[in-house]
């Protein structure tokens, strides 16, 4: 038997509920201390007393400075999801295998899960919500999708009768650093980079968060429990924020704008009542007024559109280890909770979506190009920029030497069109360099 230290100020009056928790890194050792900072606050508000039952580890022999007996940790993962002293079960491991078979395992015995595995859920989160509500239990992920910000608890609940028209949000905390950096100080992408993970803001290899797979992840989760129908990661168009520069960030400036790393989920039509679904992540150029533009550092936040309620803005700390624990330990508070009282929250059955390719949407542009710097250039490239239907709102021209750069902001076009405006202008010979291209939003 594991040793589980009883409240003796509540003994006779709390429900016990009985942890395991899969991983003890980061986020799980933040979750064992918060969690004996708040035990007695939780017990007096709820009437549940959560105790950490057990804690599968690698290594389960190395100290981690954690206030729990030591032989609460093991190697046996399936200790602490199918062991008889196990109530609920938290998965903070990450990765899909095998958190993928250790939550299936869970469910299917009937315990509740918490868990802030964003890929796992973006990827195979169909069968385990089916296997939650086969089961009356709990699946919960708040962790999973903005650290402390609460937005999936709002969207199953609050918001489960508004026609959410669209959300888009700062959902990486790492890129959104990155490009703060690089507009409040001019640093370059590469030095901006580095300090993010001088600070511990961005892992050594920093691929999932800057080519926009961890948010294309969170986008998924996002568009599933928004519009109730499932998205998987695949998806998801990503567009990374490598190529940004620093000379994009001053000509942001310049006409106006803010480049902000955003995920957008968007109905967009479908003919014959059928679900059509924009689901998307890239950089964006938005407007300096916009709500976003002003969310620094490794903040989050996320703005809903609804047709009833209008605008609601979330924002908060996207990640770190205790913004992280605070979502998990919400999230099993009411697991915990509802297993008290013989409930669960439900997903429900998941419907179908169209997910619009890319190419079919419309946006305004911003591009960059470097040309040979005599008479008529600019009148050869707005000659391609017309055959195509895409129409010149703005631009400016700097000499770079013997060459110039121009830069130019778009109305309206649809992708497809960009895309082939921008492979005829690749292939003038007054054209040295295609630079960047950066979606322009929020008008």
């Amino acid at each position: 038997m594991t040793a589980i230290r009883p409240l003796q100020r509540y003994r006779e009056a709390v429900v016990q509920i009985r942890v395991g928790l899969l991983g003890c890194g980061v986020v799980g050792a933040a979750l064992v201390r918060l969690l004996s900072e708040q035990r007695e606050v939780i017990a007096a508000r709820t009437g549940i007393d959560l105790s950490i039952a057990r804690i599968a580890v690698r290594s389960p022999e190395r100290g981690r400075g954690l206030d729990v007996d030591q032989s609460v940790f093991t190697a046996d993962a399936d200790a602490a999801v199918a062991g008889e002293d196990i109530d609920v079960v938290v998965e903070v491991m990450g990765g899909i295998d095998p958190a993928r078979a250790l939550l299936g395992r869970a469910l299917e015995l009937g315990k509740p899960v918490v868990t802030a595995n964003k890929e796992l859920l973006a990827t195979h989160g169909a069968e385990l919500f089916a296997a939650a509500d086969a089961a009356g239990v709990d699946l919960l992920f708040e962790a999973a999708v903005g650290g402390a910000v609460p937005l999936i608890r709002p969207l199953r609940e609050s918001l489960v009768g508004e026609p959410v028209e669209r959300v888009v949000g700062i959902v990486n905390g790492t890129t959104n650093y990155v490009l703060t950096q690089m507009a409040e100080t001019g640093a370059s992408y590469e030095q901006a980079l580095g300090e993010a993970q001088s600070l511990g803001y961005a892992e050594a290899d920093p691929t999932a968060d800057v080519e926009g797979h961890d948010a294309g992840a969170k986008a998924a989760i996002i568009a599933t429990i928004a519009y109730g129908a499932w998205v998987p990661a695949a998806a998801v168009a990503c567009e990374g924020i490598t190529g940004v520069t620093a000379h994009d960030m001053e000509m942001a400036a310049r006409f106006g704008y803010v480049v902000k790393p955003v995920a957008v989920v968007e109905r967009s039509g479908g003919a014959g009542g059928d679900l059509e679904l924009a689901v998307r992540v890239h950089p964006a150029m938005l407007p300096a007024r916009h709500p976003l533009a002003s969310v620094r550092g490794s903040f989050n936040a996320v703005l809903v559109e609804g047709g009833a309620a209008g605008e609601i803005m979330l924002y908060g700390r996207g990640a770190g280890g205790r913004p992280t624990a605070s979502a998990v330990l919400g999230d099993l508070v009411d697991a915990a909770v509802n297993r008290s009282t013989g409930s669960a929250g439900r997903i429900g059955k998941l419907g179908r979506a169209r997910i619009r390719p890319i190419d079919e949407l419309e946006s305004a542009f911003y591009i960059s190009l470097d040309v040979v710097d005599r008479p008529g250039v600019l009148a050869a490239v707005a000659d391609v920029f017309g055959r195509h239907r895409v129409s010149i709102r703005a631009l400016e021209q700097h000499g770079l030497g013997a060459d110039a750069r121009i830069v130019f902001i778009t109305h309206r076009a649809r992708e497809r069109d960009v895309g082939a405006t921008l492979a005829e202008l690749g292939r003038l010979e007054v054209v040295n360099e295609l630079g960047s291209v950066i979606r322009v939003m929020g008008e």
